[in-house]
């Protein structure tokens, strides 16, 4: 039986977008499509079970990409998709951030979401539309507990006005890239990237985007409201208020002791552990104590569910604590002002043999990051759906155990850090020279250090002064500042550059960098369901005074990028040569490229239009390489003066080679002011020769003369004393002059006896 399908269609900006159910997956909890020209997304939404002892909500959320979907073939070795690649683990990070804080806090069901490519065009993008697509899925599913809808939806700045929706098209002119995903109240989930657009700018198009998610979420609700599935029911996990009293009680003073200390982050942890331990052995023998039994069936400790219930107490005792500490009496943790950014220490050229180096130190996060130079050739290459495209500038991010004082396995890069670096990498790229005045492939690559907040704002400010430590001419510093939000119905505070400790306790994750010109890079997460764009835009204000703050101690380190580069970093200069010529230089299966790279100690990589990069350490061995591919491509020029090896002699001259592969003859009659009775007696094989080309023939024929530089004549006057000579030649039927003919039957004129004969090897 043919399935029946549901069709919903409505529109983000001026496109159509259509919502479709019930074709596909149809034993998933729920699945949708949602097509937008001939872009199509798809994705399915199921609930697993509830695992004993789960203390959180297991929630995932993963990106297939599908390189049929934009008719091609994968390009790995094994011809089929592999590990996600960057570009799909950020879109699943992406869709994971507005839907999982919508989930009630009780739910400790699995669910999970995955989101598929089905369809991909050269016009509409497939992110927006897949957070779009896994809300649906979650609306007309089987799960319950989900406060949705969610909309999402990209705004551009083309041409001076905010675009919604912007095609890819439009995308590459755009100096906006905003992402924002939210409920038709409230913004969840805001990405950008941007050149140096103001707060003013980012405020109002953050409203327009608001505006142009709520049909998608009232479509969404239509559709749930006409097909949904009845919601399963599922016990909840609910807090008693009674034992949440208790532990608020219990740990009140205590508490406040630890946070009324000088700060000190291992202190404060520390402090913590040891009071969460102390409250639960306070529990222990509370329970004992009440053991009707008597003390002979006192239990040794709690069980499992009476561990899970009072922990999970203390947490929200403790973190009902801090927060009123700060939204009531604007006491934080470690002591500072709402406004006020930790001391920071800055210093660059931490390491002798990388190209540059900066170490940004806030409080007790500190980012090392280095860098390194690489010709065009080292470029990273893209395989998505998009035509594989390069990418000159990279940058890393590496969150390795020992920056939180922990022990852990270390393996590949985990989401957070792909996402950490792609967010510091964005906040970059606008300030960048182009390649035309910087002709390096850039790798940043972020080592944390040590982290108590904000370490991917720390990774902006490290790549800042490791770029201008490399003498990388960016247009401006980058600064970075991570805001958050304590929020209590109607009553809020904005905080200034938070701790680790404030970001986990609080509402909100706002990271924002940029300029003094302004903003190039903001991400915000909330665990609250939705923010309004005036508290955005009043921590957009204050990010914009601590980010200004942070730069200007970073200037202390370094006020300017260095002139020079490092010693150890390469060199690359360019040059260019005929896009015909190109074949030359490369020569045969790349012989001619392989030897001038080795000979020289030198990278040598080419572009389609001619344009030829050199790269050297210090600068050795370029001048020679640039020396030997400009002979490799020069055509010649007559009148010009050369100095050749002579590569083989005849009775009516030598041919002399003046350029690579090309030689030319220098007719007896040519090689000296004198008579000369026999060629040998001025040029033999391997000697050099002075020459200047008199000549070149439509067919590449190359005449030479060295008479013309001893006479002083033109090319012009040489032409007419050779074609005189070879006048003479004509005039001996015999044989004629020795200077001219070829006594061993050779052309009288003084060619080659093989009339084909170009002279160009």
């Amino acid at each position: 039986m043919k399935p029946e399908a549901r069709y919903f269609t409505t529109k983000l900006g001026d496109k159509d977008v259509t919502f479709e159910t019930g074709r596909l997956a149809r034993q998933a909890g729920g699945s949708v499509t949602l097509r937008q020209g001939d872009t199509i997304v798809f994705a399915a939404a199921t609930m697993g079970g509830l695992r004993e002892g789960q203390d959180f909500f297991p929630l995932t959320v993963d990106y297939e990409e599908r390189m049929y979907a934009g008719g091609r073939i994968p390009g790995s070795f094994f011809r089929r998709e592999g590990r996600p690649s960057t570009e799909a683990t950020l879109v699943a990070r992406l869709t994971d951030r507005p839907l999982r804080p919508l989930f009630n806090k009780g739910f400790r069901n699995e669910v999970q979401i995955v989101i598929m490519s089905l369809s991909a065009d050269t016009e509409n993008p497939i992110d927006m539309l897949a957070i779009s697509a896994a809300s649906a899925a979650l609306m007309v599913s089987d799960i319950p507990y989900f406060g949705g809808p969610v909309g999402a939806v990209r705004i551009g700045f083309v041409d001076g006005k905010l675009v919604v929706n912007p095609t890819l098209q439009q995308m590459e002119v755009s100096t906006l890239d905003l992402k924002v995903a939210g409920t038709k109240d409230a913004i969840l989930m805001v990405e950008a990237g941007a050149s140096e657009v103001t707060e003013v700018l980012m405020v109002e198009a953050l409203e327009l985007a608001h505006k142009s998610i709520v049909p998608i979420c009232e479509t969404q609700e239509r559709m749930a409201a006409e097909i949904a599935k009845p919601k399963r029911e599922v016990p909840l996990f609910e807090q008693e208020v009674t034992l949440f009293d208790q532990a608020k009680a219990a740990i009140f003073d205590r508490l406040t002791a630890i946070l009324d200390q000088p700060y000190k982050k291992e202190d404060l942890y520390g402090g913590i552990a040891d009071l969460k331990t102390a409250y639960l052995l306070e529990m222990t023998d509370f329970l004992n104590q009440q053991n009707p039994l008597g003390p002979a069936e006192l239990a040794p400790a709690l069980s499992p569910e009476q561990a899970l219930a009072y922990n999970q107490a203390f947490e929200e005792a403790e973190r009902m604590i801090v927060r009123d500490r700060i939204l009531n009496e604007g006491k934080r943790p470690d002591g500072r002002k709402l406004d006020e950014v930790r001391e920071i220490y800055c210093e660059v050229d931490i390491s002798p043999r990388a190209h540059g180096s900066g170490l940004f130190t806030r409080g007790e996060t500190q980012v090392l990051t280095l860098a390194t130079f690489g010709t065009p050739k080292e470029a990273q290459e893209l395989d998505g759906l998009v035509a594989a495209e390069t990418k000159r500038y990279m940058h890393h991010y590496n969150f390795p155990p020992y920056s939180t004082g922990e022990t852990k396995r270390i393996g590949g890069q985990s989401r957070r850090e792909i996402g950490h670096g792609a967010l510091a990498e964005r906040a970059l790229l606008p300030v960048l020279p182009d390649e035309k005045t910087f002709p390096y492939t850039m790798r940043l690559v972020s080592e944390v250090m040590g982290s108590n907040g904000s370490s991917s704002m720390g990774s902006v400010c490290g790549s800042t002064l490791a770029l201008m430590d490399a003498g990388v001419p960016i247009k401006a510093p980058v600064s970075g500042v991570a805001m958050g939000l304590i929020k209590e119905n109607d009553r809020y505070v904005v905080l200034t550059d938070i701790l680790g400790t404030e970001d986990h306790l609080g509402d909100m994750d706002f990271k924002v960098a940029g300029t003094r010109n302004g903003i190039t890079a903001l991400q915000m997460d909330i665990k609250i369901k939705g923010i309004t764009p005036t508290i955005m835009a009043e921590a957009l204000d204050r990010a914009k005074v601590a980010r200004f703050h942070i730069m200007d101690k970073m200037l202390e380190a370094i006020a300017e990028p260095n002139k020079t580069l490092k010693p150890h970093a390469p060199r690359i200069e360019t040059i260019k040569v005929p896009v015909d010529k190109i074949g030359a230089v490369i020569g045969p299966g790349g012989k001619n490229i392989r030897s001038l790279q080795e000979e020289t100690n030198t990278k040598i990589d080419i572009d389609d239009d001619g344009t030829v990069y050199i790269a050297s350490v210090d600068g050795i061995g370029f001048d020679e390489a640039r020396d030997r591919i400009l002979g490799l491509t020069e055509t010649v020029e007559i009148g010009k003066i050369y100095t050749g090896k002579c590569v083989r002699v005849t009775d009516f001259g030598a041919f002399i080679e003046i350029m690579p592969g090309v030689d030319g003859l220098c007719h007896i009659s040519q090689l000296s002011t004198e008579r000369v009775a026999t060629v040998e007696d001025v040029v033999k094989v391997g000697d050099e020769l002075t020459v200047m080309v008199i000549d070149v023939s439509p067919d590449g024929k190359v005449r030479l003369s060295r008479q013309a530089l001893l006479e002083g004549w033109t090319a012009e006057e040489a032409r007419e004393h050779d074609n005189a000579n070879r006048s003479k030649s004509r005039d001996h039927s015999s044989g004629g002059d020795r200077r001219g003919g070829d006594r061993r039957g050779g052309d009288s004129r003084g060619g080659d006896r093989r009339p084909d004969r170009k002279f160009t090897r």
